[in-house]
């Protein structure tokens, strides 16, 4: 009797401990995650996001145990993107928002706009050149009669005096990119050596921007030119007021998004 009593003694004294080994995996697992979400509450929600579904992919074949909600209140998510969306970094590290530059920037092409229409109105040129300030930039709009003989690209003799004024309204410090295009009314053109409207556009784009750039204030790297022909009128090509209006040269002074090229 006593043999027994023993031999069960003995065998309660070993009882199986193989679950000891999945509990330890579990609590490596849980230290791990608790290190982590502990790193996580000095990053933003959207990293912890990631995280999150990482180790969610990762412990449950994607089943969304790790599924936390954000740590920050609702709304503060987008907030803290939107944040990041708006500010950058300049050469030496600082901080920059985006949004103040954009205002800065507005005032800037603002100012730009108002000393382009005193020279339009000194020189009573209303009408033949007007000024529009958009999301693109700050555009201006020049009629072809101010510039070009009919069917011509070349700047008239008798121009060259406004375009190297016009030139003179673009010198700014530090610089801004600006794209000058060129645009025809409707009617096919029908002498050499231009076969189409849109050859016509382009050459006048590229010759007044010749001119423009004989100003040594001005940095031709960031001049480009182009040519629409008539395929973006303003207005109806079906009267000649609204043809006048088609056949135009714009230069489009750009939002200012580069520094000055070294």
């Amino acid at each position: 009797m006593s043999k027994r009593k023993k031999k069960k003694n003995h065998d309660e004294g070993h009882v199986d401990e193989s679950w000891l080994l999945p509990y330890s995996d579990l609590l490596t697992l849980l230290l791990a995650l608790f290190i982590v979400l502990f790193a996580s509450s000095s990053i933003d929600a959207v990293k912890f996001q990631a995280i999150s579904k990482a180790f969610s992919s990762a412990l449950t074949g994607g089943t969304g145990m790790m599924e936390f909600p954000s740590p920050l209140p609702e709304g503060q998510l987008q907030a803290d993107e939107e944040t990041e969306n708006t500010e950058a970094e300049d050469p030496n590290g600082l901080k920059i928002d985006k949004k103040l530059l954009q205002k800065v920037d507005q005032k800037e092409l603002e100012a730009i706009q108002v000393k382009v229409n005193k020279y339009i109105e000194e020189n009573q040129l209303t009408g033949k050149l007007q000024t529009l300030l958009t999301g693109e930039g700050l555009m201006v709009s020049i009629r072809d009669n101010v510039l070009f003989a009919p069917g011509s690209a070349d700047v008239r003799p008798e121009d060259l005096k406004i375009a190297n004024e016009i030139a003179e309204l673009l010198v700014m410090d530090p610089p801004r990119n600006i794209i000058i295009s060129g645009h025809t009314d409707n009617v096919p053109i029908g002498n050499a050596p231009f076969d189409s409207n849109w050859e016509l556009s382009v050459m006048r784009a590229i010759n007044f921007m010749k001119i423009i750039l004989k100003n040594n204030a001005l940095d031709p790297r960031m001049f480009s030119a182009k040519g629409f022909g008539e395929f973006q009128p303003v207005a109806s090509n079906d009267t000649a007021e609204g043809k006048a209006k088609n056949r135009r040269v714009e230069i489009l002074i750009l939002p200012r998004t580069e520094a000055k090229p070294e």
